[in-house]
């Protein structure tokens, strides 16, 4: 079992949320509303995915007994998940020339799942069954997540300006290349577990 401080957790639900990497999914999805109510539908979209996020922290554990499943198997496909986005981040895919929203978005694309995606949601629901008596410090984790998304999605036509499209992908790509690794560190840790209980068994 991986045992994270508040630090530890805050900077992989960062790496998971991927603000750096959703600037351009912001800026196509948002290229149609109008410049003054693009803050505010970023605003609004952040929270929604907080709302997600936050409510499978508290049904998590439910969750986990309704569909029998293990803190270990969570772990493990944690782990697997977070590697394929890892590998996303480091080697994009060429960009497909998907038909282009028209309309303010609302929820779909951007809260689920650029904000809150299949990665972010089991990793709260892995750091929850793992230490629940700490629930309190992941909530804030959370926070400190949303609100540096918040910023960095508010202000990421000046952070394009500023430090230019390719400075972009190559923090996209070595945040990336940090959650391989940790990514790695989760699988290693639950093969040695399960490893461990088939000895036992």
């Amino acid at each position: 079992m991986m045992h994270y401080t508040f630090l530890s957790a805050t900077i992989l639900l960062v790496l998971i949320t991927d603000p750096i990497g959703n600037i351009p999914i912001f800026a196509n999805a948002l290229k149609h509303v109008a410049p003054e109510r693009r803050a505010r539908v970023i605003l609004r979209e952040i929270l929604i995915a907080f709302a997600l996020l936050l409510t499978f922290m508290f049904v998590g554990e439910g969750f986990l007994r309704v569909m029998n499943l293990s803190e270990l198997s969570l772990q493990i496909g944690g782990g697997v998940i977070l590697f394929l986005i890892a590998l996303r981040m480091v080697f994009p895919p060429p960009a497909s020339h998907v038909e282009e929203l028209v309309a303010e978005p609302l929820i779909v694309p951007l809260a689920v799942p650029a904000i809150a995606g299949p990665s972010a949601l089991a990793t709260v629901l892995l750091l929850v069954s793992q230490q629940p008596e700490r629930r309190l410090e992941w909530i804030g984790a959370l926070c400190v997540t949303m609100l540096v998304s918040a910023v960095v999605l508010v202000s990421a036509e000046r952070v394009q300006r500023v430090i230019g499209t390719r400075l972009v992908v190559a923090v996209e790509r070595l945040m990336g290349l940090v959650l391989v690794s940790v990514a790695i560190e989760m699988m290693l840790r639950g093969f040695k577990v399960f490893a461990q209980q088939l000895m036992r068994g």
